[in-house]
């Protein structure tokens, strides 16, 4: 379990792949709220599909303090999606 102010992350015990995160909270706009959050293997190479594929990008490739990598797509109906990486260890957040 993860917790941080406004999320909560529950993993499952036997297969810590498999995780949902809660999230509490008013949404300030309708693209700053994250509806669904993805767990990616390389969060730089889907970024790099995304740009090139013109996908309309939000929020950019950022190294969070809590050890993940991510960025914001919004889908043709203005839903949020957070696509993330776990940095390695030992990694420096850019």
């Amino acid at each position: 379990m993860f917790s941080f102010d406004e999320i909560l992350d529950r993993v499952s015990p036997t297969s810590p792949s498999a995780q949902i995160s809660l999230v509490r909270g008013e949404p300030i706009g309708k693209s700053d709220f994250i509806t669904l959050s993805i767990e990616v293997a390389d969060v730089d190479l889907l970024h790099a599909v995304a740009v090139k594929q013109g996908i309309k990008i939000v929020y950019p490739l950022t190294d969070k303090p809590w050890g993940v990598r991510r960025f914001h797509v919004q889908d043709p109906n203005g839903v949020t999606i957070n696509l993330m990486s776990h940095l390695q260890v030992g990694r420096e957040p850019l």
